[in-house]
């Protein structure tokens, strides 16, 4: 199979995946191995960087999607904006926030950080998918841990955690468990 052929095929199992899709998944599904199925991506990424494209390729998490260009996303976003989502509170945000730069962390733990109830919040996040229980923690009862998901950086555009912004000396010690 030729290079234009490849990616015509890739393109198009992006086109009818709903959800990112990782490199091996796609090589399973080419036949293509995963050095190639890279390569291949990586024209299709140059492809998709001219301005006359409404599309790019973006990796999220170790899984790739195309996404419209955010310049065009504006006049997109009434139509196809996530609908049921809405805008997250101030207190989930927060509650958010906190579980992203202190994960694992416990119910506990972050509403110590918040000085307020947490159930609620906690709730919302995992009923939209931007948390997930992660684990136990090994203390007494064996409180749930939370941690961020998949959804959560493809919501903020993040490929990883470590793509959030770095905090302050100030930020730091309020996400601190210690202080």
């Amino acid at each position: 199979m030729d290079m234009e052929r490849e990616k015509a095929l890739i393109e198009a199992i992006l086109f009818l995946e709903v959800e990112p899709i990782e490199v091996r998944t796609i090589a399973k599904i080419t036949g293509l191995s995963r050095e190639q199925v890279e390569q291949v991506l990586d024209e299709i990424g140059r492809d998709c960087a001219g301005t006359d494209r409404g599309l790019e390729l973006v990796t999220v998490a170790g899984a790739v999607r195309f996404v419209p260009k955010k310049d065009l996303w504006p006049r997109l976003r009434e139509r196809f904006g996530r609908k049921r989502e809405g805008r997250l509170s101030r207190a989930a945000m927060e509650t958010l926030s906190i579980i992203a730069y202190s994960q694992p962390i416990t119910r506990s733990e972050i509403e110590s950080l918040r000085g307020v109830t947490a159930d609620s919040m906690i709730r919302q996040l995992l009923d939209r998918g931007l948390i997930k229980e992660t684990g136990k923690k090994d203390a007494p009862g064996r409180p749930t841990q939370y941690g961020t998901t998949r959804e959560f950086l493809q919501h903020f555009n993040l490929q990883s955690i470590a793509d959030l912004p770095r905090l302050d000396e100030v930020e730091q010690e309020r996400f601190s468990l210690n202080g």
